[in-house]
């Protein structure tokens, strides 16, 4: 007796009423193969021939048969889920990261969720239990600053995580950066070696920042060396924006030429532009009055006039090797990330020189 086919109002009201495994079943007894075949199709292609697959998923088309996530994550212990929590989304060189990393998940069928923490710890560590109820495979967190109860959850439910954007030697984590301390050390000693004795700092705020304390460490290391020490009255903090870079700008300008800086460091790009125009708009010389430095590199840094000097930092290579590691320890026992160390790279542009 031939099997008459399915009209189609009786498939709708199958895959409308049917439960998630007589659909899988049916879908399998149609293609002529298992229900652990059709699965693997959707879960793990190149394990089953193009013949065999092209056959199953032209009829879970037909049928109009979805495979259902949570049925898979069930199934299979997995949930192809990996998270990513940075700082802020008004910063390139964080969407570089994630850029890169949703490309290496993507390659090995995981899907990336993003949450961005304003740089508060607590919101971080919500939106981290919030990801891990949801049932990530693997975790990256900018930077150190984070409960140490998070780091015991993650350990304690072998969940690999990274840190990323910051490197430091005898860490207990593993981190996918560079070492920021030692960056701006050598920001300072190029200023130095210039001719430079009066500086000014324009930094974002260090609250909760790891990062920040660790660049304000380099600049206070590298000028006492130097048997040199900021004031306090040239140092300036506040929201990483061009706007809090132009009023500090304007501020150093119209300080006396015998008693202003010569040289001002800035914690980012974003902040060393601002002080670039503020320069500009008081009439000052860049860099006959004061030379500039940023920090990362952004596409506009080497755009403008004078082309910002500043430090380069390969951020979509940090989003691709810290996305690696994490995917090396998916399914593999006991294994851990390991730390990567990036060189940051100097710079040297039109917005610095010696002294006049």
């Amino acid at each position: 007796m031939t099997e008459k086919p399915d009209e189609p109002a009786t498939q709708a009201r199958r895959v409308r009423e049917g439960s998630g495994r007589a659909r899988l079943e049916e879908v399998a007894r149609r293609a002529g193969v298992s229900t652990a075949t059709v699965s693997r199709a959707f879960n793990m292609p190149e394990r089953v021939s193009p013949e065999t697959r092209d056959r199953i998923f032209s009829t879970a088309k037909a049928l109009g048969w979805v495979p259902n996530a949570a049925g898979r994550a069930l199934a299979s212990n997995r949930t192809h889920i990996a998270g990513v929590i940075i700082p802020t989304l008004d910063n390139e060189i964080f969407s570089h990261q994630v850029g890169a990393m949703q490309r290496v998940f993507a390659e090995h069928g995981l899907n990336l969720l993003i949450a961005c923490s304003n740089y508060d710890p607590d919101l971080s560590f919500r939106q981290a239990k919030a990801m891990i109820e949801s049932g990530v495979e693997a975790l990256a967190l900018a930077g150190e600053t984070h409960p140490q109860a998070l780091y015991d959850k993650l350990d304690a439910l072998r969940i690999p995580y990274v840190l990323t954007y910051a490197y430091r030697k005898d860490a207990p984590h593993a981190m996918i950066g560079f070492d920021n301390e030692a960056a701006f050390i050598q920001i300072t000693d190029y200023l130095l070696n210039l001719g430079h004795r009066r500086f000014a700092v324009v930094m974002q705020p260090s609250d909760n920042n790891d990062r920040v304390l660790a660049r304000l460490r380099g600049i206070d290391s590298a000028l006492s060396r130097a048997g040199l020490k900021l004031a306090q009255h040239h140092f300036f903090t506040g929201k990483a924006s061009l706007d809090f870079g132009i009023r500090a700008a304007r501020q150093l300008a119209a300080e006396a030429p015998e008693t202003r800086p010569t040289a001002i460091v800035c914690g980012n790009d974003t902040l060393a532009l601002g002080v670039h125009i503020g320069l500009t708009q008081a009439g000052a010389r860049i860099p006959g009055d004061f030379s500039i430095t940023g920090f990362d590199d952004i596409e506009l840094a080497s755009k403008i006039f004078p082309a910002l000097t500043t430090m380069f930092v390969d951020n979509k290579e940090i989003g691709t090797i810290a996305a690696r590691q994490l995917v090396l320890c998916l399914g593999k026992e006991n294994t851990r990330p390991e730390s990567h160390q990036i060189v940051a790279a100097l710079r040297a542009r039109q917005t610095t020189a010696g002294p006049a």
